[in-house]
């Protein structure tokens, strides 16, 4: 393979990204409809307890956060404009809280998967804290990413499937609706 041929491989490879703000089902239902997010799976990271279930990850005693792997195409969508919508659909300055829903399973977090991720979340947070965007200090955990168990399948496309059941229409419709205003011009063409 030519040195050519590599740089064409590694500029068109899916970047890895793992990221919590809360309930799942939310993040899920906001990045699967922003441009270049190849695929949106649910499930768990950060913490020691291997392959927790839904309720276990409930209890909020495995460690672990509510979070969604993305696969996304850099070439599309890099990781700074994944991390403008996560910073603007969720409140990353309540700690182990998201609105109604309450516990460690629930804080803000990112989960780097290499050097520059770090960087960038790191400058990120610094830049809007410097700005003064929030009120109170931004609370997200930035930490090297470690193991993702994604969760069982009803926890899947949950919004997409569910969209009329009252937690969806309350707490999940409108950070759908901010995306759609705030980021227009990065969602996917309807199908």
């Amino acid at each position: 393979m030519t040195e050519e041929s590599r740089e064409i491989v590694a500029e068109s490879s899916p970047e890895i990204v793992t990221l919590g703000g809360g309930c799942y089902w939310c993040l899920e239902a906001v990045f699967e409809l922003l441009e270049g997010v190849e695929s949106v799976v649910s499930g768990a990271s950060g913490g020691p307890e291997p392959d927790p279930t839904y309720e276990q990850l409930c209890s909020g005693r495995t460690g672990h956060a509510e979070v969604v792997q993305l696969r996304v195409d850099p070439s599309v969508t890099s990781f700074q404009e994944i991390l403008e919508v996560f910073f603007a659909t969720h409140d990353p300055t309540t700690l182990n809280r998201q609105g109604a829903d309450v516990g460690p399973q629930y804080r803000s977090a990112i989960y780097y998967h290499s050097p520059e991720q770090k960087k960038i979340a790191e400058s990120m947070i610094a830049a809007l804290t410097t700005e003064g965007v929030w009120a109170d200090p931004i609370v997200t955990e930035v930490a090297p990413f470690d193991v993702f168990y994604p969760a069982e399948p009803e926890h899947q496309e949950y919004f997409r499937r569910n969209g009329n059941q009252p937690y969806c229409q309350i707490v999940i419709n409108p950070k759908v609706a901010k995306l759609r205003q705030k980021f227009a011009h990065k969602l996917k063409s309807p199908s």
